[in-house]
């Protein structure tokens, strides 16, 4: 296993929802870096921060969907949903004592390509328009929403 590559193949045309998905590689790069020293307090850390910021980026990018009317938001919703649940599964268990680093990390590189790839590029589209409509008629909506969610 290696470091995730970021590459214009993930790319959703949304820049906001781009520089969120990069920062989320690095925090899977962070945790492969981490694994790397047998340090269970820094691997801990590092999913703590992972996970409260892809938390934070589902909610937002749920939000920019809703305003942009996406048919399949609530589809999308439960994606999320389930993804968080398994994240969940791994923290438990990382907690309990075992060594989920590797495991982790696997399902992460997989799932977050794949779901930008596919559930993502489904809406960017409609959200892409959307959030140019926004940044010319409702001033300052993504800052605000920004500030919300990653405050």
């Amino acid at each position: 296993m290696a470091h995730l590559q970021w590459s214009s193949t993930l790319e959703t045309g949304i820049e906001v929802i781009d520089e969120q998905h990069k920062r989320i590689v690095n925090y899977i790069n962070q945790l492969y870096d981490a694994k790397e020293t047998h340090d269970n307090a820094v691997v801990g850390g590092v999913i703590d921060e992972l996970v409260d910021y892809t938390i934070s980026h589902f909610a937002f990018e749920e939000s920019l969907m809703e305003q942009a009317g996406y048919t399949f938001l609530e589809p999308h919703k439960k994606v999320h949903e389930l993804f968080t649940k398994k994240v969940g599964q791994f923290i438990s268990r990382y907690k309990g004592g075992e060594d989920v680093a590797d495991e982790l990390l696997n399902m992460l590189q997989r799932w977050l390509i794949n779901h930008i790839k596919n559930e993502d590029g489904d809406y960017a589209d409609i959200v892409r328009i959307s959030v140019h409509k926004m940044q010319k008629e409702e001033s300052g909506w993504i800052s605000r929403t920004l500030k919300k969610f990653f405050g």
